[in-house]
């Protein structure tokens, strides 16, 4: 059902029982999936692919080009996967020639006022509180929950299943599995709530936590610690994603709080 005060340009693609509120544009080279509900005053831009039985509330912007100088017009995309809610104002940049599309995935929850910038990849079931603010080329794995007001540096790598305090200042890559607090941003225990809650028996749980041991509290530095546990910690998918995130972050992963420390420690 489509409001006589909305606009569709004929090139788009929309699903015949998506329901458009009016006052909202929808460009050319749109695709919209089955079931997906569109408010009132939302503007979906050219590249924009929205899967099924979303959820987009007003004053929404997805598909706008991106914030970045180096950006030329290049044919790039934004995918929006199924089951996703997309809450009032949020901003969701396509992407620039390097990756050439801005992700985010199924049955996440992305509050108002948020902003996902160019190439960024967000996974499956995540969520982000009130007015996150994600910078450019960014990486978000599924399960992850970034609370309100956090502003996340481009480049950085936030893995699955972690939780990031609000207002967080998120500079550094946050492995798997951890809960992020505190300012700077420091390591402040394994998930271990969120991983019960998503079914990880409490031997699972403790196998995780027995890694982030030897990473935080051995007096290790962090090339020592993942070589011991590639030693002496028994292989596990949680043990290689661990590792694997650990020996590929780009930025460096946060640190264990320490009094008096520093962001330029």
């Amino acid at each position: 059902m489509t409001h006589p005060f909305t606009y569709i340009d004929p090139n788009a693609k929309v699903a015949s029982n998506t329901k458009i509120d009016p006052f909202t544009v929808i460009h050319g080279d749109v695709t919209i999936g089955e079931g997906t509900w569109i408010g009132s005053n939302v503007t979906i831009m050219e590249g924009t692919k929205i899967g099924k039985n979303c959820r987009i509330f007003p004053g929404a912007v997805i598909g706008a080009i991106p914030q970045d100088l180096k950006f030329s017009g290049e044919k790039t995309t934004v995918e929006i996967g199924d089951n996703t809610t997309i809450r009032e104002f949020v901003t969701v940049n396509r992407g620039t020639e390097e990756k050439g599309k801005t992700i985010v995935g199924s049955n996440c929850l992305i509050m108002a006022y948020s902003h996902i910038a160019h190439d960024c990849i967000i996974g499956n079931h995540c969520i982000m509180s009130n007015s996150v603010q994600v910078a450019g080329h960014v990486i978000v794995g599924d399960y992850a929950i970034i609370g309100g007001v956090s502003a996340v540096h481009q480049f950085v790598h936030i893995g699955q299943h972690t939780f990031i305090a609000g207002g967080s200042l998120v500079s550094k890559d946050v492995p798997p599995y951890i809960k992020a607090v505190r300012n700077p941003l420091s390591y402040g225990g394994v998930n271990s709530v969120g991983l019960k809650r998503r079914g990880f028996t409490l031997d699972k749980i403790n196998h995780v936590l027995d890694i982030y041991r030897i990473i935080y509290n051995k007096g290790l530095n962090t090339s020592q610690a993942v070589d011991f546990i590639e030693e002496e910690i028994k292989a596990s998918d949680e043990r290689d994603e661990i590792v694997t995130f650990i020996r590929d972050s780009g930025r460096g992963i946060i640190k264990k709080f320490t009094k008096g420390l520093t962001d330029e420690d």
